[in-house]
């Protein structure tokens, strides 16, 4: 086929989410059909070191960086394209490049930092924008916006790492004055459940402060909804997304957590949930609200908690950029939706497309009429 589309996929990253990445990155790899695309791929080091070259993922899985060359992605839109460092003689051209696909989860990926970038390059890539990137990301100011918009979410506080350390009892009687236990600890810019904590008691909280502390200087002090469940839905789309059919997570742990998303793989998906109707309306009516009030685009996971007893809905958050592997439940829900996974990469890569035509039409110069 001529004049394939020519798709760079980034990967590893600076987050605790690196080796989720990595499985996401397989996953997208292996359903890119050469014959439509022309793949480079970019292994990010928890470092912060860019590099390209042949077998990337591989030698990142394997932990074998070497023959590895430095890639840059200038911020010019002069120079666009994919750069290397050559000896001394400086940069030079390794590719050009239509549409940047990030798999990276989780900060300096999925906070708006690399969409920055993109944004001064002046190309295209797959999902939110620097708005909804960090909105999304940041899981406290996400909450604010819900509420703004209407949307019920549960009860949380956030805190600073800097008040953590300076009075963690001051911090622990805030908590508990926002509900009698349990309460979940988590990062504010983190997730694949990296660092989030179910606290049953004060010593529980202590702990979990401290862990989620270690991988962000916010932290996010949540109620425990007792008794509930766990409903996705993916969302697909820019300016008139789409939502897919709930799915509910049965998690095997306390919650639905790291171990049990990635490495035991013993939470069960039951795909789609069984809901009445008319929840099932509201739950993706929220969804897609929640994605719109934030500016997402491309795709995103929005999750939430529903009481058994009364049936009440939360949003607890919104992913931009959802684990993506075969068995992942973004994926999955637009597989049972009508959208098998090959399918759903490739309209992922034409929304960025298309975002980046709609960017073009903005005018960036002014004169006055006066």
């Amino acid at each position: 086929m001529e004049n394939k589309l020519r798709v760079a996929v980034l990967f590893g990253g600076r987050s605790g989410e690196h080796e989720v990445s990595l499985m996401s990155a397989r996953s997208v790899l292996s359903v890119l059909n050469p014959a439509r695309y022309e793949v480079t791929q970019i292994g990010i080091t928890r470092d912060g070191a860019w590099l390209t070259g042949n077998d990337v993922l591989e030698r990142f899985e394997k932990n074998n960086l070497d023959g590895l060359l430095p890639a840059i992605v200038p911020p010019d839109p002069s120079e666009k394209g994919i750069y290397i460092l050559e000896g001394f003689s400086g940069l030079k051209k390794w590719t050009d490049v239509d549409v940047f696909f990030p798999v990276l989860h989780g900060t300096f990926g999925e906070d708006g930092t690399l969409q920055g970038l993109f944004e001064l390059a002046d190309v295209a890539y797959v999902g939110a924008g620097v708005l909804g990137s960090s909105v999304g990301m940041d899981k406290g100011v996400f909450k604010d916006v819900m509420i703004a918009n209407g949307i019920p979410v549960v009860d949380t506080l956030v805190v600073g790492r800097a008040d953590i350390e300076k009075d963690i009892q001051a911090v622990l009687a805030k908590a508990e004055a926002l509900s009698a236990y349990p309460l979940f600890a988590k990062p504010a810019n983190l997730g694949s459940s990296v660092g989030v904590t179910r606290c049953n008691n004060r010593s529980d909280l202590q702990e979990g402060l401290m862990e989620a502390a270690s991988f962000d200087r916010r932290v996010l002090i949540q109620k425990g909804i007792r008794n509930a469940r766990e409903i996705e839905v993916s969302v697909l789309g820019n300016d008139d997304p789409l939502a897919s059919v709930p799915g509910e997570i049965l998690p095997s742990r306390e919650f639905y957590s790291y171990e049990s998303k990635y490495i035991d793989g013993t939470s069960g998906l039951v795909i789609p949930a069984p809901l009445s109707a008319e929840t099932s309306r509201q739950i993706r009516e929220y969804a897609v609200r929640a994605y719109k009030a934030i500016d997402c685009a491309g795709m995103a996971r929005v999750d939430f908690f529903l009481e058994k007893d009364t049936e009440k809905i939360y949003l607890n958050e919104l992913n931009t950029i959802p684990g993506f592997t075969q068995i992942s439940m973004y994926p999955k829900l637009w597989e049972a939706s009508g959208l098998p996974y090959d399918r759903l990469v490739d309209r992922l890569i034409e929304l960025a497309m298309e975002r980046k035509t709609d960017r073009d039409r903005t005018s960036r110069t002014f004169r006055s009429r006066a």
